[in-house]
């Protein structure tokens, strides 16, 4: 797989792999923390988030910019410390199923 392929067949030929992978991701994490939070980061952080690949650097997830920010109105209730240790362990399980996935 390279970057160029990747960014082209992401949202058509990948892309039931590509939601396998974040499913698996989300079941893990779902499983190992609370419910309410990976919930909320899923539907409030990731649902805008953009998987890329780089030849380089393997994949990578850009999330929207104040992650955090997005969970307020949501009922969640966490500490801004909590949420971005649960997020960034988030994310790179992400990535590293991607890899699994797609190398």
């Amino acid at each position: 797989m390279d970057a160029e392929t990747f960014d082209e067949e992401k949202y058509v030929d990948l892309f039931p792999q590509l939601q396998q992978a974040y499913k698996n991701v989300f079941n893990r994490m779902n499983d190992e923390y609370d419910s309410t939070l990976i919930h909320g980061i899923d539907q409030n952080v990731l649902n805008e988030s953009e998987p890329f690949y780089d030849d380089a650097e393997g994949f990578y997830l850009e999330v929207p910019e104040e992650p955090y920010e997005r969970l307020s109105g949501t009922g969640v209730v966490v500490s801004e410390d909590r949420f971005e240790t649960v997020l960034a362990e988030y994310i790179a399980e992400i990535e590293a199923e991607l890899e699994r996935t797609f190398a």
